[in-house]
């Protein structure tokens, strides 16, 4: 059984008199130790699964189960401190502060979680541990994004979602951080979730969820490929 099920889950926005349904009836699973990615077009739904996923939003009905809780019963205190304590964000941007160090940054970043790690550990976990004390604009677009990744991992996250995360990169940088993403993976104890449009990530994955129009058009492991 998955750590985390989603079961017919949907989400529907009102615009106006329209109703708009982003995500429609998705159900499947994601497990500890994979790195699951979220495959569609901008537009099919995808994001809104990542931010149901995050706690950032609930669903208008259906469950999203983590580890036997259901967080669209959860209420915005318990939805706070699932974001706070269990759940890494990595975006396509980095989100640094200009005026703070790489370390600095990832202290910031994990300040309020229960059960965070030293920022340096974090940044050894992502190939930086002699960047701690240099600042944003001493870095690359590829060590920017590592720095944004081990402040995600400072919270000791049981789930890392990473938005886009090699969108704002060259294909060879964002390759880099992909290897990056594939290796924290395999930590028993988490999760990682990509959100992406690029088919070029698919080779890294090890369940590859497609969307289109909100539904999920099919869910693909590993051993099933036949690429």
């Amino acid at each position: 059984m998955s750590s985390i099920e989603t079961k017919a889950v949907t989400r529907v926005f009102q615009a106006g008199e329209q109703e708009i349904r982003a995500v429609d009836q998705a159900s499947f699973g994601i497990d500890d130790g994979q790195l699951t990615l979220i495959l569609g077009p901008s537009g099919s739904g995808k994001t809104t699964i990542l931010n149901l996923l995050g706690g950032m939003d609930s669903p208008t009905s259906g469950a999203i189960m983590v580890d036997g809780s259901d967080l669209a019963t959860a209420s915005e205190e318990q939805l706070t401190s699932y974001r706070r304590d269990h759940v890494g964000f990595v975006f396509q941007f980095y989100n640094l502060i200009s005026s703070l160090t790489a370390a600095e940054n990832i202290a910031l970043g994990s300040q309020f979680a229960q059960d965070r790690i030293d920022p340096r550990q974090a940044l050894a976990e992502v190939g930086l541990e002699n960047r701690g004390d240099s600042f944003p604009f001493q870095l690359s677009g590829g060590e920017m994004q590592r720095v944004a990744i081990a402040r995600a991992l400072a919270k000791r996250p049981r789930l890392l979602l990473c938005d886009e995360p090699t969108g704002a990169l060259d294909s060879e940088t964002g390759a880099s951080v992909l290897a990056v993403l594939r290796d924290l993976a395999k930590d028993p104890a988490r999760a990682v979730v990509i959100v992406t449009h690029n088919e070029a990530l698919t080779g890294a994955a090890d369940k590859i969820i497609r969307v289109s129009n909100g539904k999920i058009a099919s869910v693909v492991e590993r051993e099933q490929w036949n690429w």
